[in-house]
């Protein structure tokens, strides 16, 4: 077994899963992303499982997180059910709000512009779209129904009875979202050659590019959050609730 210590100095070795390395190590999530291991709908995976099914040695990744400079422990690390909702929706679903809009307004002009002698450009438009169009109902949802529940289950004595039944239940459609954005997200990157702009972009194709990049790194924090952290914790509050009544 390969080990490190990261920047807190706790000790990360090829069985740590990827959400905890995320947790453990805030400055994690853009080495884990620059060896394109998927942190937030697979983050349950140990070190030694995502990199093997990606042909990387996991020490080479455990180097690299021991090199990064230490970096605090954000600010997000520790807190309750209700208040993680409150910073998710205040932090990525607030930019996600202002960008996707911008976004895709500036993937239709450098298709426009740069399509005929870069016909991947349409593709880009299109996936981008996608993303858009899985993305935006998903917020409101969380917003409107899931995020006002945990709410709800965080200041209660005994289990609410809510019209799903258990929180699983949302809490298993917003998954099934984050596992069709994680998808997008993917042919994003492929379709982009990784977000490269090529010699002959203008300042808007590279604008675009790197915005697409942040969106895809953003996204991938805020899906971890949830997946890793926020609904495990919602699970266990209500199964808590349940055992005291």
């Amino acid at each position: 077994m390969t080990d490190t210590a990261d920047a807190t100095g706790t000790d990360l070795t090829t069985d740590t899963t990827l959400a905890e390395i995320v947790r453990r190590h805030p400055g994690s999530p853009r080495i884990l992303e620059a060896h394109a291991l998927d942190y937030c709908g697979g983050g349950r995976r140990s070190l030694a499982e995502a990199a093997g099914a990606a042909g990387i040695d996991p020490a080479v990744v455990l180097d690299d997180l021991a090199a990064t400079e230490p970096e605090p422990v954000p600010d997000w690390d520790g807190l309750g059910p209700a208040e993680l909702a409150d910073h998710i929706e205040g932090t990525h679903h607030a930019y996600l709000h202002a960008e996707l809009g911008r976004l895709s307004a500036l993937a239709a002009k450098v298709a426009g512009v740069h399509g005929d002698r870069h016909p991947e450009l349409h593709e880009v438009a299109r996936l981008y779209e996608a993303l858009r169009a899985d993305l935006e109902p998903h917020l409101l949802k969380e917003e409107r129904v899931l995020f006002p529940m945990i709410r709800e289950l965080a200041v209660a004595d005994a289990p609410p009875s809510f019209h799903c039944g258990s929180l699983r239940n949302p809490i298993s459609v917003m998954m099934g979202e984050h596992d069709t954005a994680g998808d997008l997200l993917e042919r994003l990157r492929a379709a982009t050659g990784g977000y490269a702009t090529p010699a002959d972009g203008c300042a808007s194709y590279q604008a675009l590019y790197e915005g697409l990049a942040q969106v895809e790194a953003d996204t991938h924090l805020h899906v971890h959050k949830e997946n890793n952290v926020l609904f495990p914790a919602v699970v266990a509050l209500e199964d808590r609730l349940a055992a005291a009544g």
